[in-house]
């Protein structure tokens, strides 16, 4: 049913139990795994020094990267042949998602309920919900 499910990520507990609903789906289906996380960037411009933001940006590149590789271990701890694929963009979350729904030709996306903000714990998530209103496929959001 399903050739390609993604899993946006950010490290979040509620990513990583979302983790666990895709690689069950993919085992069951058959299905490509396409890990995402988005450095989200907006906030860097107009840091005063250039530095700084490299710095900043290393960091998130480092978080990233930890965020990828959990998702990376979830995957063979499962012992299932999963094909994995692991990206990372720039920018928005939920722009991202939505546009690598489009270039990846994605068949439903799983997506925990909220991230690492404590204000979206009280709300669905903002990324969840802006995916869930402008998606082109299903999507799965776990809590």
């Amino acid at each position: 049913m399903y050739k390609k499910i993604l899993l946006p990520t950010d490290g979040s507990n509620f990513a990583n139990v979302a983790a666990e609903h895709a690689v069950w789906l993919a085992k069951t289906s058959g299905a490509e795994i396409i890990a995402l996380t988005v450095m989200e960037t907006s906030s860097l411009v107009g840091l005063p020094a250039d530095d700084l933001i490299v710095r900043i940006k290393e960091m998130l590149q480092e978080e990233a990267g930890k965020s990828l590789e959990t998702i990376n271990k979830i995957v063979k701890e499962s012992g299932a042949d999963i094909k994995l694929s692991m990206k990372t963009e720039e920018g928005s979350p939920a722009e991202a998602v939505l546009k690598t729904i489009k270039d990846e030709d994605i068949d439903l996306v799983v997506i925990g309920t909220s991230g690492k903000h404590g204000l979206d714990r009280f709300l669905l998530g903002s990324v969840a919900e802006k995916v869930v209103r402008s998606s082109s496929c299903p999507v799965l959001v776990v809590h």
